[in-house]
Formats: C-alpha cells, sequence, structure tokens
C-alpha cells in the first residue's frame, strides 16, 4: 500500500468515525443539554485520533525508514561500483536509486541486483508501513470511542489541538525566518573572513571573477558593493516614479469617481497585469521599450545603450502600478462613510475631501503599498537581466547599463559551484545586506505609519 493510499484510508475511516461517534454520544441522552460538549466535538475528537497519529507516523517512517534502506544500502555496495562513481559511495547509491526507479538502465548486473534490492527493501517498508498504519488506526478509534460519553470535555480536548496546531504553524514561520537568518549570516561571515567589510560596503568596483593568470586585472577580485546598489537604487527610483502616482491615483479614480459598472470591468483588468510572469515583463522590455527608447534617444541626439536602467525602470513601473493601486483602493474604501459624509456636508467639494480627509485617513494603507511595491521593485530579477544588462557601473544615468543587487546573485550562484570561495561567498553577503536594507526600509515604513494614523470611530 502507497502511503498516500494509507492517508486516504485513514482520512475515510476517520470521517466515518466523526459520524458514528456524533450519533452515539447523541443517541445515549434524552435532552442535548444533558452533554458536556456539542456532538460535533465529538466526532471531531474522533476524527482527530484517528487522522493525526497516522500522519505523526507517516511522517517518522519517511524519515527514519530512507536513512536505514540507504545505510544497509551502503554496506552492499561493491568496491568496483565505488571506484567507478570516482570513490563516492553517495554517487554509486544514487546511481543505484536512478536504476530502481527507471530513470536509468543499467548494463551491469551488480548495478541491477543492487536496484532489484532496493526495491524490494521500499515494497517491505511500504507494507511496513500499512500493517503499522491499519493497526494503529484500529487502536486509535477504538480508544476515542471508549472516551465519547456525555460527560466528556470534548470541546476543551479539540480547541486545545487547535491551539496546538497554530502554535506549531506559527512556530514554523518564526523558525524559518531564524533560519533564513542563520544561514545568511554564517556563510556572509566566510566572506567576510576573506574580504574586509569596509571593502564591501565602500568599494566603488564590482568584479568577483577570478582571472586565469595573476598579471590580469582584478585577479584577486573586486567586491565593492556600490554600484549594484546604485544601480538597484536608479531602477527601483525610475519604478516608484511610474507606479506610485499613477497607481494612487487610478486607486482614487477607481474609489470614488468610477460607476460601479466600470470599476467591476476596470479593476480586474487592471489586477491582471499582477498576474503576468515577470519573463514576460522582461521580453517586452527587451524588445519593445529598450529599441524604441534608443530610437527616441538617437533623434534627439541623446546616447541611450541597448539595455538601459530607464527600460528596466518604466517596466518594473507598469508591472507594479496593480500592487499600489489595489492596496490604495482597498484603504479608501475603508475608511468610514460617515468622514465623507461630514466634510461633504460642512461644504467642502469631492477634491478636498479626498485630499484632506480620504487620503490621511488611508495614509497607512498607502504606505504599505508602496513600501510592498518598492520591496516587489527591489527584488526584481528577470527585467533587470533582460532590459538593463550585468554591468556593474557606477553612474546615475538612466541611459546607461546597470545591474541590481539580485541579478548579481543569481549571477554568482550560477552552474556548479563550490562554497569556498569568496566569490560564491559573495552572494550571501549581498543577500544579507539586501536584508538589512529591506529591514530598515520595513522600520522607516512602520515609524511613518505610526506617525500619521489617527483612530475613527
Amino acid at each position: 500500500m502507497q502511503p498516500q493510499t494509507l492517508l486516504v484510508v485513514a482520512l475515510i475511516a476517520g470521517v466515518g468515525l466523526y459520524f458514528v461517534a456524533s450519533r452515539r454520544v447523541r443517541a445515549s441522552v434524552v435532552r442535548r443539554a444533558e452533554l458536556n460538549s456539542l456532538p460535533s466535538y465529538y466526532g471531531a475528537y474522533a476524527l482527530l485520533w484517528m487522522v493525526v497519529p497516522v500522519l505523526a507516523l507517516m511522517l517518522l517512517w519517511s524519515i527514519i525508514a530512507a536513512n536505514v534502506i540507504d545505510a544497509k544500502m551502503l554496506q552492499r555496495l561493491p568496491a568496483t561500483l565505488i571506484e567507478d562513481a570516482s570513490g563516492n559511495a553517495s554517487l554509486a547509491l544514487n546511481e543505484v536509486r536512478n536504476v530502481a526507479s527507471g530513470a536509468m538502465r543499467s548494463q551491469s548486473d551488480a548495478l541491477n541486483a543492487l536496484a532489484a534490492d532496493y526495491t524490494a527493501m521500499q515494497q517491505a517498508s511500504r507494507s511496513w508501513l500499512a500493517a503499522l498504519g491499519v493497526a494503529l488506526m484500529i487502536a486509535c478509534g477504538g480508544f476515542s470511542l471508549l472516551r465519547v460519553r456525555p460527560e466528556f470535555g470534548a470541546r476543551i480536548r479539540v480547541e486545545r489541538f487547535v491551539q496546538a496546531l497554530l502554535w506549531v504553524a506559527s512556530s514554523i514561520a518564526v523558525l524559518t525566518t531564524v533560519g533564513i537568518v542563520v544561514s545568511v549570516l554564517v556563510e556572509a561571515s566566510r566572506f567576510f573572513s576573506e574580504v574586509p567589510l569596509r571593502d564591501f560596503l565602500f568599494g566603488l568596483e564590482w568584479s568577483p571573477q577570478t582571472a586565469i593568470r595573476a598579471d590580469q586585472v582584478g585577479s584577486s577580485g573586486a567586491f565593492g558593493v556600490v554600484p549594484l546598489f546604485v544601480g538597484t537604487l536608479l531602477i527601483t527610483a525610475i519604478a516608484m516614479v511610474i507606479a506610485a502616482p499613477v497607481g494612487l491615483m487610478t486607486a482614487i479614480y477607481l474609489s470614488e469617481y468610477a460607476r460601479p459598472g466600470f470599476r467591476a470591468v476596470a479593476k480586474p483588468l487592471l489586477e491582471v497585469l499582477a498576474g503576468i510572469p515577470t519573463v514576460v515583463y522582461g521580453f517586452f522590455a527587451a524588445l519593445t521599450i529598450a529599441p524604441l527608447l534608443r530610437g527616441a534617444g538617437e533623434a534627439m541626439g541623446l546616447s541611450v545603450a541597448s539595455e538601459s536602467a530607464l527600460a528596466a525602470g518604466l517596466v518594473m513601473g507598469i508591472m507594479i502600478i496593480p500592487l499600489i493601486s489595489s492596496l490604495s483602493d482597498d484603504a479608501l474604501t475603508a475608511v468610514p462613510h460617515a468622514m465623507k459624509d461630514g466634510s461633504l456636508a460642512m461644504g467642502a467639494t469631492r477634491s478636498e475631501t479626498i485630499r484632506q480627509v480620504l487620503v490621511p485617513a488611508a495614509l497607512p494603507g498607502i504606505v504599505g503599498g508602496v513600501l510592498l511595491a518598492i520591496s516587489r521593485a527591489i527584488g526584481e530579477t528577470m527585467i533587470v537581466v533582460m532590459a538593463a544588462g550585468l554591468s556593474a557601473n557606477l553612474t546615475v544615468n538612466p541611459f546607461a547599463a546597470v545591474t541590481t543587487v539580485t541579478v548579481q546573485i543569481v549571477t554568482l550562484l550560477v552552474g556548479d559551484q563550490e562554497f569556498d570561495s569568496a566569490k560564491t561567498l559573495a552572494a550571501f553577503a549581498l543577500g544579507l545586506l539586501l536584508l538589512l536594507v529591506t529591514l530598515a526600509l520595513n522600520i522607516l515604513g512602520l515609524r511613518v505609519v505610526r506617525k500619521y494614523r489617527e483612530q475613527y470611530e
């Protein structure tokens, strides 16, 4: 029996036990007031006892059984097979797995025999799991039915389980964040042990490639991050110049001026832009916007590079317009109507009401949308790769080719890399610095929101 089948059986049995427990406890009393909890809680209690232990068993089994099978197979690997895999037993075991799964064919009888043994072990593991799972379902189901009585506090048990589940979910989110930060910190510390922090933060040249000959320029690498952050901020600023006013004015029009029928059509069409893959925006920027800007620049006597920050920023601004407009529209529509009606009743015009009442009241939501859009622009990669290029030029000229931090992170980690050189470890240093910058932006946004937040009844 496959693990998926066992899970489906447990769910079906749990649903059946839910109805059995509910009907049983309902039939054991004359009046429902005699029950400690609602009948649905008794059914939910029985359902949890049927499904949760099986899920826990499957999780533990998937961890332990795989390690046990791998350990047994490593003991059976012949020396010749390990030698053929460059002396790496893990590579040899991976070949056995590929042959067993059918992903690879082999003419070696020894390898085929090991693959057959591996398949037999997996089948035996699934059989044991199925047997233990069925036995556990019978035992836990019977135990839950024995406890289902009118005086039993099923509601308290079920709610405690839900609270524990919520705590586990929140802990996973927090621990994931901590794990990401710790992993980036560890690898970044290895980078800073080879490259001084001062050179990294204030260096004006970015050339992480290691030259073949010692007399070549950049043979020791140059890891100045200033050109990368200047390019990132330049493209982000261009994008926000486009997206912020257009998105905010669009939100104001849709929430205050547009007719309901037009709004019902226009808002979904606008949000379709948010669902377009970024690679499509990159194609649009590289094949349409960049040649158009270059041609317009030549007509005016300006030198515009084929890959420019302006092209990437314009298309990125178009991409994040729906983000700002949607969040700003939600913030504007959430303002109480009494405030708008009171302003109009005092003789203010509609535009004065928007400027002096609605926008200040919705400012926390608007600022949140703008900050989210800035974070999206800073983290964008595909548009920059295809429209702005990979050149780490220290310039604020929007017509020149630049690159961003995220693009360089991807570039440094492309292909087979060994994490023992400053070139590869530089990606983690860039990630750490980008994380700190994003955190600073969020803190700044929270301070702005708290400063201008007003409480309305």
